[in-house]
């Protein structure tokens, strides 16, 4: 019979404390700097798209009357409260637009949004607005599947033929609405407004996701994405700019 030893008697000898110690140490510290060179590495992504989003619109933005006049304004989709009315987002975007058709900078409004359901209608409550604020029917088109402002613009160029327009969003959103419609060959200029800023919640939410937003938008650009839904060519930008 062999002579029992210590550690048969007592099992396996622990690790040490303090070596089991600096290994969690060692493995915290790996996966902290991983973490950190990570965000890093997403934040100087996300500053880098924005500013080649605001590059690219650089020179291109202006206020309602110093803005070259165009054919069309196309005005980008935003919420409709459940009254079916704009909200006050939308609604100053529409009120910029009315403005540019009354002071005869443009002859036509294109209105782009979300009209994926049936009981969700951004364009139709785009139009509502412009007609009771004076606006003839004839003179404004709809865009059922702007979706997204790329979107938009692909299908401004693509279904409706727009080659110059001038686009209406908020301040903080409008480079980036131009820069995606001239790279979709849309001689674009653009107003943006600031009126709502008085809402500084969903202002600074707006401002804040137009980072994040410009890294799609260069995804976007650099895939060529098709939009979800393109369709056949429209003929309503053409006729509502004969009418002006």
């Amino acid at each position: 019979m062999l002579p029992l030893t210590g550690s048969a008697i007592l099992g396996p000898v622990p690790q040490r404390p303090v070596l089991t110690r600096l290994r969690s140490l060692f493995t915290v510290r790996r996966l902290l700097t991983v973490s950190a060179l990570g965000a890093a590495v997403a934040v100087g992504v996300a500053v880098g798209c924005s500013q080649w989003v605001r590059s690219s619109a650089d020179g291109h933005i202006y206020d309602a009357a110093t803005v070259p006049s165009a054919p069309v304004a196309i005005v980008l989709g935003a919420q409709v409260d459940p009254n079916g009315q704009p909200s006050a987002f939308l609604a100053a975007r529409l009120e910029i637009a009315r403005q540019l058709l009354a002071a005869g900078k443009v002859k036509a409004i294109l209105v782009s949004g979300d009209h994926g359901r049936w009981t969700y209608d951004e364009p139709g409550a785009m139009r509502n607005w412009l007609v009771a604020n004076g606006v003839p029917a004839d003179r404004v088109a709809l865009d059922h599947a702007g979706f997204d402002t790329y979107d938009t613009c692909v299908r401004a160029n693509k279904i409706f033929g727009v080659r110059q327009a001038i686009v209406v969003t908020q301040d903080f959103h409008l480079p980036r609405a131009v820069t995606l419609c001239r790279e979709q060959g849309i001689e674009a200029s653009g107003v943006g407004d600031s009126t709502v800023r008085s809402f500084k919640d969903l202002w600074l939410r707006g401002e804040v996701r137009e980072y994040g937003a410009a890294v799609k938008a260069a995804a976007d650009v650099l895939t060529a994405r098709d939009p979800v839904f393109l369709g056949r060519y429209e003929t309503t930008v053409d006729a509502a700019v004969s009418r002006g």
